[in-house]
């Protein structure tokens, strides 16, 4: 996968070094090519705002330096062009997982109060959102937005299958984990994780995923077909809970 990144903070990226996803990055499955919007300013004090038409409060990144440095890439290599905002679609694991399928993206960061909308009406493909809040730039959005999709590119992660079972996987949060010691002040790893017994264990872990999503995040619950066994279960330790 290629990911483009439009940004007047290159240098933010380096973070992209470490951890998992530079395994990605090393072996070549992901590649990151980092493109500065300032070098394609219009003027000699490089500048790459202006004050907003119609007045208003702060400043917003100017169309033309964001557009030069777009047409600095290739059509086909600009793949899917998203624009990061608090405007956009929230971001999810099932978006994360079409994208991942995606061979070209090309993200575009903002900052200030956002870019000129020319470049949104005729460049940009979709807007996105990690959330419903204001970050002072789009890079850390991209960040997060690249890190979730590497966990699905095959090399990143040291065991393939880990992904598979991540929060939001199938709908449902992550049920509890624990390592090392098997007490620790008094609290002791619950008896089933050292059974050995893998099925059990592993009925385990679905009871406790679909329990902590009960009490945590309910609203996912909506959006997934429940069997028979969940429901019946959620009825049971709702019932128990009152009592």
């Amino acid at each position: 996968m290629n990911i483009n990144i439009l940004t007047i903070f290159p240098e933010i990226f380096e973070i992209l070094k470490f951890g998992v996803l530079s395994r990605s990055i090393s072996n070549k499955t992901l590649l990151i090519s980092l493109f500065d919007i300032r070098a394609n300013s219009v003027n000699r004090h490089k500048h790459i705002d202006a004050k907003p038409y119609g007045g208003g409060e702060g400043m917003v990144m100017m169309a033309e330096p964001i557009i030069k440095t777009l047409k600095k890439i290739h059509k086909k290599k600009r793949g899917h062009v998203i624009y990061l905002s608090p405007q956009g679609k929230k971001l999810n694991q099932k978006k994360i997982i079409s994208m991942s399928k995606l061979k070209n993206i090309t993200l575009i960061c903002g900052r200030y109060e956002g870019i000129d909308q020319r470049i949104i009406d005729k460049y940009v493909d979709e807007e996105v959102s990690i959330g419903d809040f204001v970050l002072s730039g789009g890079e850390y959005a991209a960040i997060c937005l690249i890190d979730a999709i590497s966990r699905h590119i095959p090399g990143t992660l040291g065991n393939k299958e880990s992904y598979l079972k991540d929060t939001f996987s199938n709908g449902l949060l992550k049920g509890d984990v624990y390592t090392k010691p098997e007490v620790f002040e008094s609290m002791k790893v619950p008896d089933v994780l050292m059974s050995g017994d893998h099925k059990k264990i592993e009925a385990w872990r679905s009871e406790k995923a679909l329990i902590k999503t009960f009490l945590k995040r309910p609203d996912l619950l909506q959006d997934i077909k429940l069997t028979k066994k969940q429901k019946k279960l959620l009825e049971e330790w709702s019932s128990n809970a009152i009592l």
